[in-house]
């Protein structure tokens, strides 16, 4: 019997909620994320197809918009297990082992995606600053240090979540409050002293995300200060032009963060379906819209998938 409670203690498995308070419902989201999962794969592997085979695109910029599209197809995929299992299914269990490591992809990712927000940033404002370089300083050896020194930040900054949850204790309820695992979710589950997993995650957040953010806005007042200094109305829009798209990435990635943060700081108070909502947004939306924003305002790609498409349907 004490074996049987002990082995209760600590919980083998999480539920994972969908629709808080009506799980009845959850079918209902069956169709709309089987369809945003469906246009991040369609949109984002559109994206990869086109930058491979045009040569003309083999360029800094569409390199890291690459590894963009690879984050966030890695992002999408990180959550669509659990998405599937819980809405499709109606199977909302998941093992702590699975649980933990769909974590440390989640999170692994997320600071993955800042890290290229930031590199891409750098490449617009070597770009505009510094046009006759751009293509020697921005080389094929110094883009691959820099995608690797993104990816090793990210591994080391995550590495020790699964770790810092695995040695808490878990007496308490095991569902959780979103349809996929998270760091802070998981961890108000505990029945001990979560301060060093709270004090980790806040440096994290603080260190990648917060200083990320530092860094993109610092680049931007950089870009704008020399885009004023153009003299020609014509070039300073065609300048700025080239970075509409991957401000709004910016802010596709900034904004539901900065809200999902808000909310779980100061709206205790606002219903489950809000945070839930917010969650979805920040995880699922960037993904989908990413490919969309930038065959749209990006002149070469938007150009080449109108080629693709009435080549297709000459030969239809």
């Amino acid at each position: 019997m004490l074996n049987l409670n002990a082995s209760h203690m600590n919980h083998h498995s999480f539920l994972l909620t969908g629709i808080p308070g009506m799980p009845e419902k959850n079918s209902w989201m069956a169709f709309p994320l089987g369809l945003l999962y469906t246009l991040t794969l369609l949109g984002n592997g559109t994206i990869l197809s086109i930058i491979k085979m045009d040569r003309s695109l083999h360029e800094p910029m569409y390199y890291f918009l690459s590894i963009l599209a690879l984050t966030d197809v890695g992002l999408s995929m990180s959550t669509l297990p659990s998405m599937l299992s819980i809405f499709w299914f109606n199977a909302p269990e998941i093992s702590f082992d699975a649980c933990i490591t769909q974590m440390f992809f989640i999170h692994g990712f997320g600071v993955v995606e800042s890290g290229v927000l930031v590199s891409m940033a750098f490449d617009r404002l070597v770009a505009i600053r510094d046009p006759l370089r751009y293509a020697s300083i921005l080389t094929s050896r110094v883009i691959g240090k820099i995608v690797v020194a993104v990816l090793a930040r990210a591994i080391c900054v995550v590495f020790p979540v699964p770790f810092l949850i695995k040695r808490l204790p878990f007496c308490h309820s095991n569902v959780l409050s979103h349809s996929y695992c998270l760091h802070q979710d998981a961890m108000r589950l505990a029945c001990a002293s979560t301060r060093v997993n709270s004090l980790y995650g806040l440096i994290v957040v603080i260190c990648t995300l917060g200083f990320d953010a530092l860094i993109i806005l610092f680049s931007y007042i950089l870009i704008l200060k020399t885009v004023l200094g153009i003299a020609s109305w014509a070039e300073r829009l065609k300048a700025f032009n080239t970075c509409l798209s991957h401000i709004c990435a910016v802010l596709l990635f900034y904004v539901p963060l900065i809200g999902v943060t808000m909310i779980h700081r100061f709206g205790k108070h606002l219903s489950p379906i809000v945070h839930t909502l917010m969650a979805n947004v920040y995880l699922l939306l960037p993904p989908v819209l990413n490919p969309i924003i930038y065959s749209i305002k990006t002149k070469q790609i938007r150009k080449r998938i109108v080629q693709v498409f009435f080549r297709r349907k000459g030969q239809a």
